[in-house]
């Protein structure tokens, strides 16, 4: 069945067209004349059954059906331009798409990554964030780091690292520098962390405690949030300190209570879907990988 999409010439006619709100400028961003942008976005209106501007002796002016397909085909335009340049860079070369989870990406996996390029200068790393599981038949992914348990349907799992919970806040919230009690704690602005809903209770649970209000407070999505927050003294929030060591290291955040939870059934994970788990360029990245975080683990825990 022939898919009912109109022509790219049409469409970029179109986008450049709206973008401008102007024939005559659209005409000499694409160097034609202005009859032929006429003619493409006339036939467009045509094939769409509808009108995409106004037209008066004073100019055009999309109308409201105009407004948002442009807003969409400008959209649609970008990511077929993107696609189509990172197609035209490899040119020959193995690029690898990895989802990953934005604060464990930031803070410890893109200051490693040179290593491994040094290693494997053929492959190349492309991270996008993500913070909970997906369908990779869906993306473009190959593989991704996130954190949870390994019961990912369709995928392998390689565990990389634990997660050690710890509180923290700023400097300022201390009296004399001393970390609080649990009790103290308690009684405390408690940052929330979306996808950890149950962190600080699991964290009291760890001491014997039960409070009741271990989930109320602000939620932020990621640890860099809630970093920021805790800096600015808006709360405690219960951080992994090797993703804020330069934040501990500066005195812009300090640990306000010694006690660290480890989840027992969440960790971090490299996951590769099933269909790619013999793909060269990704088997090179799970070796390194797992070797970089097992000489951290080591460090960690020495």
């Amino acid at each position: 069945m022939r898919r009912k999409i109109p022509s790219t010439a049409a469409l970029i006619a179109f986008e450049a067209a709206a973008r401008h709100e102007s024939f005559t400028r659209a005409a000499d961003e694409l160097a034609l004349t202005q009859s032929a942008i006429c003619r493409q976005i006339g036939g467009l209106e045509e094939f769409l059954g509808l009108a995409l501007f106004r037209r008066s002796r004073r100019g055009v002016k999309l109308t409201a059906a105009g407004q948002s397909y442009a807003r969409r085909i400008a959209a649609q335009l970008d990511a077929v331009e993107r696609d189509t340049l990172s197609v035209m860079g490899q040119q020959g070369a193995m690029s690898l798409e990895l989802a990953v989870v934005p604060t464990l990406g930031t803070q410890w996996l893109v200051p490693r990554l040179r290593h491994f390029q040094a290693l494997h200068p053929e492959i190349t790393v492309n991270l996008t964030n993500r913070t909970r599981p997906f369908l990779f038949a869906d993306t473009e992914f190959d593989a991704a780091i996130y954190f949870g348990d390994a019961d990912w349907s369709g995928t392998e799992a390689h565990y990389l690292m634990p997660e050690d919970l710890q509180p923290v806040c700023s400097p300022a919230l201390l009296h004399d520098g001393q970390p609080f009690t649990a009790q103290t704690l308690a009684d405390m602005p408690l940052l929330q962390q979306t996808t950890r809903p149950y962190a600080w209770r699991q964290w009291f649970d760890s001491l014997g405690l039960k409070v009741a209000r271990d989930m109320t407070g602000p939620r932020l999505e990621l640890f860099s949030m809630l970093a920021q927050a805790a800096e600015h003294g808006m709360g405690v929030a219960l951080i992994p300190p090797f993703l804020i060591q330069r934040e501990l290291a500066d005195g812009r955040l300090v640990l306000a209570h010694p006690q660290a939870y480890r989840s027992e059934t969440r960790a971090y994970y490299l996951m590769i879907p099933e269909r790619k788990v013999e793909s060269a360029g990704l088997v090179a990245f799970r070796d390194w990988l797992k070797d970089e975080a097992r000489v951290w683990r080591e460090g960690a825990d020495s």
